[in-house]
């Protein structure tokens, strides 16, 4: 046997030992390695890994306050908030959307709309994690056949919510506004901390006024979820503050009766307490169901409100701009009396038409044959509009506008009406401004009688009137009574700006109110038949707003005008006359005529707030019958 065909037994043992050892020194190496590793996870970064594996078991999510609620001066509930069940979906969450969409429409009835809407929300600005609505108002069965089929559907929730309600919705619409999902304006514009959660913001009336206190303050809770990310409970919660109830001015009772009032008719209705300015009643007809916008108006429901002919979404109360006609004579004579432009028995004679100079063009006067001589309680009680027409010229348009400014004309007046236009108040300036044009004598001619280029809202008339109620004591028409809380009220509202109007002569106002107590109760008064038998003494003045003009020589026949065409019926006036206790405005499109469509309906609005619910003060007609037709 050759000698290189022996085995070396001693030199492969060294080698196993060799290769033992290096093998022996890798794995403590590499045991050393996972221990370090270990140590490194297990306790130099402990915490940091703890919140990892918290964030992907409990999560924060934001809880929404509870809205605050309204009620009228009775406390009766104007709005609430009511438990609505919605699907919702997280799209971070969802394993391919159009698949889950697919599934959800075949086990829910999903309409083309109310994809249309959740695609649309898909696509604007939001928060991470935030669901999106669905379909809402989920009823009992459709809420089963969901949870039968929840394990398959990733990112899809049924959340309950409460949602915004309006109990008596057309009647309170104008006055309250409504509420509605935030937009991507509003998103910008608001605190995301303190609306995380909130889905729904103040979007008219005083629900948008007070959107501050009306929603409260956020809270917290800290959930357990699975790998699915849905809900298994509640680990930690801070409960959110519930948003502040209102009281408001305005009484139910006078709302209804005002909307029952102008039923089929188009028109609006403001009533306020001259004491404190509160609006007792609000009401602008056609109404709408304010519910319908909470959580998104259909496009069908949309378009037959906007495109509707009667304008039911349109605020006439705070937002139509009507000329005042007549109702403005008292506020004139007001300012004649302290300007001097008149006196109380300055007297003029009223052919039954008007001139500025000989052969320029003729004014006439709405009854054909003239007043014959009248003064200023008689041209108030008759509306004479000649009477106004001189008087107008004498004052010219600085002093009118001057004085009609503090009545409150061409600005909002109000403090916490949202919404409310200005009007129109025409000057020198304005006209010059607008149509390059002078002031011409015949423009004071018809701002005389409240026509030409002066324009009014309802609640502007009011407002006005109510200042003649107080004698000159201003008042700003607010809608907010109380907080039913701690909070004061005057936190909330923005201060008052307007002085008293002190006249000259103090007692003029006595004589004005008693120019108005006249139209109602006098022989000669426009709306005397309106005035007859109540047991209290009112104060009124009748007025018609025309929609189009006549040509000079043209006579107005109502029953060859179409109904849209007529002119509009307005009144304003308050009730007892001595110690008011309501003002009212009271506008009917297309009524005619003012003593006649208008003013009863004031009657019967006085009638209510007086005898119906309260006790009427002040003198009884009864004890002076010899005034009253």
């Amino acid at each position: 046997m050759p000698w290189g065909e022996f085995k070396d037994t001693a030199a492969e043992r060294r080698l196993f030992q060799r290769r033992t050892l290096v093998m022996l020194v890798f794995v403590m190496l590499a045991i050393g390695g996972l221990i370090a590793r270990m140590y490194q996870l297990q306790v130099v970064e402990h915490e940091v890994y703890t919140t990892l594996s918290d964030k992907n078991r409990v999560q924060v999510q934001s809880v929404p306050p509870p809205r605050g609620l309204v009620y009228d001066r009775n406390d009766t509930l104007l709005a609430e908030n009511r438990p609505v069940f919605s699907v919702t979906l997280v799209p971070e969450r969802v394993q391919g959307m159009d698949d889950t969409l697919a599934q959800l429409g075949n086990i829910l009835e999903i309409s083309d709309e109310d994809r249309e809407r959740f695609q649309r929300r898909l696509q604007e600005p939001r928060r991470p994690f935030q669901e999106i609505p669905l379909r809402y108002d989920l009823n009992e069965q459709e809420m089963a056949r969901l949870a039968v089929h929840r394990h398959e559907l990733p990112g899809v929730e049924v959340k309950a919510e409460l949602v915004r309600f309006y109990p008596h919705s057309e009647l309170t619409a104008h006055a309250l506004g409504f509420v509605g999902r935030i937009n991507r304006d509003e998103l910008q514009r608001i605190d995301p901390v303190n609306y995380a959660g909130t889905n729904y913001i103040g979007k008219s009336g005083i629900e948008r006024f007070y959107e501050e206190i009306l929603h409260g303050e956020v809270g917290y809770q800290h959930v357990e979820t699975n790998a699915r990310g849905r809900t298994l409970r509640v680990l930690e919660r801070e409960n959110p503050v519930p948003g502040e109830d209102l009281q408001l001015h305005l009484d139910l009772r006078l709302q209804q009766r005002a909307h029952e009032l102008l039923d089929g008719r188009r028109g609006a209705i403001i009533a306020i307490e001259p004491d404190t300015g509160g609006i007792l009643a609000l009401a602008s007809v056609p109404g709408f169901d304010a519910n319908k916008f909470v959580t998104g108006i259909s496009v069908n429901d949309y378009r037959e409100l906007s495109e509707s002919k009667d304008k039911p979404l349109f605020n006439r109360a705070l937002r139509g701009q009507y000329p005042p006609g007549s109702t403005v004579k008292p506020m004139l004579a007001v300012a004649a009396l302290d300007s001097g432009a008149t006196t109380r028995d300055y007297t003029i004679w009223d052919p039954g038409h008007f001139r500025l100079n000989e052969g320029g063009r003729l004014w006439r006067d709405w009854k054909r044959t003239g007043h014959g001589w009248v003064d200023l309680k008689d041209a108030v009680a008759e509306s004479c509009d000649v009477y106004f027409y001189e008087v107008a010229v004498e004052m010219g348009v600085d002093t009118m506008h001057s004085y009609l400014a503090h009545f409150g004309f061409g600005e909002d007046a109000t403090l916490d009406v949202s919404g409310a236009l200005s009007g129109l108040l025409p000057s020198r300036d304005w006209k010059r401004a607008v149509r390059n044009e002078p002031w011409y004598p015949g423009d004071s001619v018809n701002m005389g009688i409240g026509q030409g280029f002066m324009l009014a809202t309802p609640l502007q008339l009011a407002t006005a009137t109510a200042l003649i109620a107080n004698r000159g004591r201003w008042v700003e028409p607010r809608l907010l009574k109380d907080i039913k809380g701690d909070r004061p009220v005057e936190e909330f509202l923005p201060a008052e700006t307007h002085e008293p109007l002190n006249l000259k002569n103090p007692d003029d106002w006595e004589y004005v109110v008693d120019t108005m107590v006249e139209v109602m109760h006098g022989p000669k008064g426009t709306a005397r038949s309106v005035g007859r038998g109540a047991p209290y003494k009112m104060a009124g003045k009748t007025g018609t707003a025309q929609v189009f003009s006549l040509a000079e020589d043209e006579e107005y026949d109502e029953e060859e005008i179409r109904e849209r065409l007529r002119d509009h019926a307005l009144f304003v006036g308050f009730a007892p006359a001595d110690n008011p206790e309501i003002a009212v405005a009271v506008i009917v499109e297309n009524g005619g005529s003012g003593s006649g469509t208008a003013a009863p309906v004031a009657r019967a609005l006085f009638d209510s707030w007086l005898l119906d619910y309260g006790q009427a003060d002040g003198t009884l007609v009864s004890d002076v019958d010899e005034v009253a037709d």
